[in-house]
């Protein structure tokens, strides 16, 4: 039996991992993909939500992979709540990015531009509605492009939120830049060199206040975006980046980490903005990846642990929603695609809706019977997760 991306897109992993070579493709041709394209689950906010896609160039700073390269050059995807309910659906991601992370994920078995046929639900460049509106960036795991996260802005988008995701170019296995050129990853060399974890945070953490600077000033909808209510959530070491972002930059009010181990140290003095781990079960307390231990101690403010007991480290992503169309059957006991994506977008949603516009959340407080997955850390208390 072969298992859901296990292998294939590391399914099961650290919550940063490295990244390994590309396995080469097989002799043989693909074989017909088993369902027909894979559709993003519907967002359950009540706006209907379009899409535009940026690219920003940060001319103060060289480009951290590229060498050759003197400014640093960003794919930005923004989602937000639009009138417009009709209109052609925004790409997944293009047959060559499709190629490229099928490719560098030992995917041989699957024609290569599977993945760019997934339908999504936000209308391409449709115009964004006239209010003023909090902001949320993420940030995606290593390797990974931000289309695997559009589950989770499509929804919050509907919710009434701005939703800027950010492809850190080089740092996943495919970017396609303004003038149509595919930026691999490049830092995949380097992911074996001592400190480079640290790094890496701390350049998106660069790359989330540039985009910041750009996005509340310089886009031609910055009236959209209210200032006083920004939040970051991020997957892997998109999480990671969170809290190394979150230390950096105070314009940041909030904060989620996403099964992400966290190399970025958090001051002395601590970090009193609300911030939440949700986390698969890989991250309980005192488990084998004790980042979030040490940090716990340093969240000074508001927050939360939460564990989804049958998660794995993709739950949080859209890799389980597309698994079927890639052939792929599910580890046992793991959590269902749909389930994972609705409870990553129920407690992610509740989390903002409390600290950026100050609707208090039950479900973050205490187990729910609606969703028995997610289990409430008692980290003061030792008394486990319930």
């Amino acid at each position: 039996m072969r298992q859901l991306l296990a292998v294939a897109l590391g399914l099961v992993v650290l919550a940063a991992s490295a990244c390994s070579a590309p396995a080469p493709p097989r002799s043989d041709a693909p074989s017909a993909t088993p369902a027909g394209p894979a559709t993003l689950p519907s967002p359950t906010g009540d706006r209907p939500v379009g899409t535009t896609v940026l690219y920003l160039t940060d001319t103060s700073r060289p480009d951290p992979w590229d060498l050759d390269v003197q400014a640093r050059e960003l794919k930005v995807t923004v989602w937000y709540p639009t009138e417009r309910r009709d209109g052609q659906r925004a790409p997944y991601m293009t047959p060559k990015e499709s190629e490229l992370l099928l490719k560098g994920s030992g995917m041989a078995s699957t024609p290569y531009d599977t993945l760019s046929k997934t339908r999504t639900n936000a209308v391409q460049d449709a115009e964004p509605v006239r209010e003023k509106l909090p902001l949320v960036v993420l940030s995606p795991g290593f390797t990974k492009p931000m289309s695997t996260l559009t589950s989770l802005a499509e929804d919050l988008a509907s919710r009434g939120y701005v939703v800027a995701g950010i492809d850190h170019t080089y740092e996943s296995y495919a970017t396609t830049l303004s003038d149509g050129r595919v930026a691999e990853c490049l830092a995949c060399d380097s992911d074996t060199d001592p400190g480079f974890h640290a790094g890496l945070v701390q350049g998106r953490a660069a790359d989330v206040s540039f985009v910041l600077d750009q996005l509340t000033s310089k886009w031609k909808h910055s009236g959209l975006i209210d200032r006083t209510r920004m939040a970051m959530v991020g997957q892997s070491i998109g999480g990671a980046s969170t809290v190394a972002a979150m230390v950096k930059d105070p314009r940041i009010r909030a904060g989620i980490d996403m099964d992400g181990t966290t190399y970025a140290r958090i001051p002395k003095s601590g970090l009193s903005r609300p911030f939440m781990f949700l986390g698969s079960r890989e991250h309980v307390p005192g488990g084998r990846d004790n980042s979030w231990d040490r940090d716990w101690k340093l969240l000074t403010g508001w927050k939360r642990w939460l564990v989804l007991s049958d998660a794995e480290h993709q739950s949080f992503t859209d890799i389980p929603l597309v698994a079927d169309v890639l052939g792929l059957e599910p580890l046992p006991g793991m959590l269902p695609a749909a389930r994972g994506a609705e409870l990553t977008r129920a407690y992610v949603a509740a989390f903002l809706d409390q600290h950026l516009r100050g609707t208090p959340q039950p479900l973050l407080d205490q187990a729910s019977a609606r969703y028995p997955e997610v289990k409430v850390c008692m980290v003061e208390q030792k008394k486990g997760c319930r």
